[in-house]
């Protein structure tokens, strides 16, 4: 067994790895090199696979990866068929829970305990859950669900918003000594068995708890837990590995739901990410000795989106932002922040609060703007459709990341559109450019119907020195003529439609027509089913054929009855659930590269035939 120097030269290695390793794959950094000492400490105390340890936030599980097995192939993080950013059953046995949407690591660790309850195991389960974890309403359902569910089960609160101090001092220190302490619980046992039997041996065992609790709510902020029935132990030093050890080594055969509150500082042990621990939170390749992201210089959705918002606000005072924790990500801009601090809400991990908060906004007359990953979005479908679409409020959402993102399976933006088609009075526009997502956002503000504009993370794609078409309501836009065959396309696959449509005309000599969709709804039947009666046509987007864009032209065909020329779409398949990695190895393994899509569509109609096409090149 190590030793305490050994387990902190240890820790040290640990944060070299993660350091090391994310500077080239990129990753979630901050959150990962806070939890080093209380990563280690768990494992110290506690003897997984048998015991279960949860992360609520699986972004925090890098030192969790090295402790178990996974050192070698570290180095593979977030790539292509490597480690997962995220907890995954399917990759260890470790990881006992799917962890990605911060907020389900209570409950489900409530079935472990419940489950150990009824197979009669002694083996503990530990959820870890993250200040910002706590406030999300599966969180507080779980805990308000704990004490009358569960007769043991730890809950380690990792607290990294608060600074460490005075309030962990010699009082709270000798306090959660004394009640952690065996021989205190054990007395306390013993002094209630007998004092029950005593005439007002109840209404003394009831006083001495009284004061158990009022002495320690002097000194400790466990008040609300110890209400809810929860052991409330804390806070603690998150960095003190001996005291993190001895605390989890004294509570860990208590008969009754504790919680550990834990004080860590995000990005501990690497001064420049611990200074700025939000911008360093997911990070792409960086120099690990200087800390400077290295990035493209291109001009991002996310930042159109923010210089949009700053736009639409100065023109109209009822215009507010609200987001669910993702101010940075999402590109609301500091000097947003700062000039109209009475018009931006953080409500926290907390979307489907967001979505129904923006409801009343726009019920009493205001123009509240909703920034959001479309991943995220999913977790507040009924407060979508029961609080805004079904009253036809004027709410702007503003969906980032939709598309397949290199985080993985947990993250996609490729689901969204399944149910956003069938909310009632929700417009649905999709730009393929920077210059057109502003230009969409204007235009939306001005709707008195609820508008949701998805765009993708990163830049577009955009030639520099592009005019894009003015944005008409309703309106797909003829991006291309062509004579054989139509792709019509969705956001920023408008560019990767050009490629195969040069790929077509150069190796099959076909001349292939390009529309660029950007209204899902209201679509633009019209012009959709005109290019549909003269050829063939290709649905190409960054979303699950089944339930996007795929099934609309569909549907829309199959009522018009213009089915002659058929249809054939490509994007990605719903019933495969796409892995993580870099979006190029991504789609080459799906067959969506430009070159893959080109191929396939000359294959379907058997254009490498000579019997197909005549010496001029032309299809017969």
């Amino acid at each position: 067994m190590l030793s305490m120097e050994e387990l902190s030269v240890l820790g040290g290695e640990i944060r070299q790895t993660i350091l090391n390793t994310v500077s080239q794959t990129g990753g979630h950094l901050s959150s990962g090199l806070g939890v080093v000492e209380l990563t280690i400490a768990l494992h110290r105390v506690f003897h997984a696979p048998a015991d279960k340890i949860l992360w609520d936030v699986g972004h925090q599980s890098y030192p969790h990866k090295l402790l178990t097995g996974r050192q070698v192939p570290f180095g593979t993080l977030r790539r292509h068929g490597g480690l997962s950013g995220f907890c995954n059953p399917r990759e260890s046995e470790f990881d006992p829970f799917v962890s990605g949407h911060a907020g389900n690591a209570v409950s489900a660790a409530m079935g472990f305990s419940v489950a150990n309850q009824l197979s009669g195991s002694n083996d503990h389960v530990i959820a870890v859950v993250g200040d910002g974890c706590l406030i999300n309403g599966i969180t507080l359902e779980a805990l308000n669900n704990l004490r009358s569910t569960c007769k043991r089960l730890i809950v380690v609160l990792n607290d990294n918003k608060m600074s460490i101090s005075e309030s962990i001092g010699a009082i709270p220190k000798y306090l959660n000594k004394l009640i952690t302490g065996r021989r205190y619980n054990r007395f306390k046992a013993f002094a209630k068995k007998n004092l029950s039997r005593l005439p007002g041996g109840e209404s003394m065992i009831s006083g001495i708890r009284q004061l158990e609790s009022s002495t320690k709510s002097l000194f400790v902020p466990g008040s609300f837990f110890e209400e809810m029935g929860i052991r409330y132990i804390g806070p603690i030093h998150g960095h003190d590995l001996a005291e993190l050890i001895k605390t989890f080594d004294r509570i860990k055969d208590f008969q009754q739901p504790v919680l550990v509150h834990v004080i860590t500082e995000k990005g501990h042990g690497v001064d420049y990410v611990a200074a700025q621990p939000e911008f360093y939170h997911g990070v792409s390749a960086f120099d690990p000795e200087k800390g400077i992201r290295k990035t493209t210089g291109k001009r991002t959705c996310s930042t159109a989106f923010g210089e949009a918002l700053e736009e639409l606000a100065a023109a109209d005072d009822r215009v507010s932002v609200i987001t669910a924790a993702m101010a940075s990500g999402c590109g609301i801009p500091d000097s947003y922040i700062q000039t109209y601090p009475d018009r931006f809400f953080d409500v926290g991990i907390a979307e489907e609060h967001a979505l129904t908060f923006a409801g009343g906004l726009a019920a009493a007359g205001q123009r509240p703007v909703v920034a959001m990953y479309a991943t995220f979005l999913q977790r507040a479908l009924d407060s979508l459709y029961h609080d805004i679409c079904l009253p036809s409020l004027p709410v702007l959402l503003c969906i980032d990341r939709a598309g397949a993102v290199e985080d993985g399976p947990t993250h996609h933006g490729i689901y969204d559109l399944s149910f956003l088609q069938t909310m009632p009075h929700l417009a649905i526009l999709m730009p393929e450019s920077e210059p057109v997502l502003k230009e969409m956002m204007h235009l939306a503000v001005k709707q008195t119907i609820p508008v949701a504009i998805r765009y993708p993370r990163g830049n577009s794609g955009m030639p520099e020195d592009e005019q894009p078409a003015a944005v008409e309501w309703g309106k797909s836009v003829t991006d291309r003529t062509g004579t054989d065959l139509a792709i019509w396309s969705c956001g920023k696959e408008l560019y990767t439609a050009r490629t195969v449509a040069d790929i077509l005309r150069e190796k099959y000599g076909l001349s292939v027509a390009i529309h660029n969709v950007r209204f899902l709804k209201p679509f633009d039947e019209t012009a959709f089913l005109a290019s549909a009666e003269k050829m063939h046509v290709v649905t190409l987007e960054d979303h699950c054929v089944d339930g996007g864009f795929a099934s609309l032209a569909a549907r829309v065909l199959l009522r018009s009855g213009k089915t002659n020329h058929g249809v054939t779409s490509f994007g990605w398949q719903g019933e495969t659930v796409v892995p993580h990695g870099a979006i190029r190895d991504l789609r080459k393994t799906a067959g969506l590269l430009p070159e893959q899509i080109a191929e396939s569509i000359a294959e379907k109609w058997n254009f490498l035939s000579k019997n197909n096409i005549n010496n001029d090149g032309e299809s017969k």
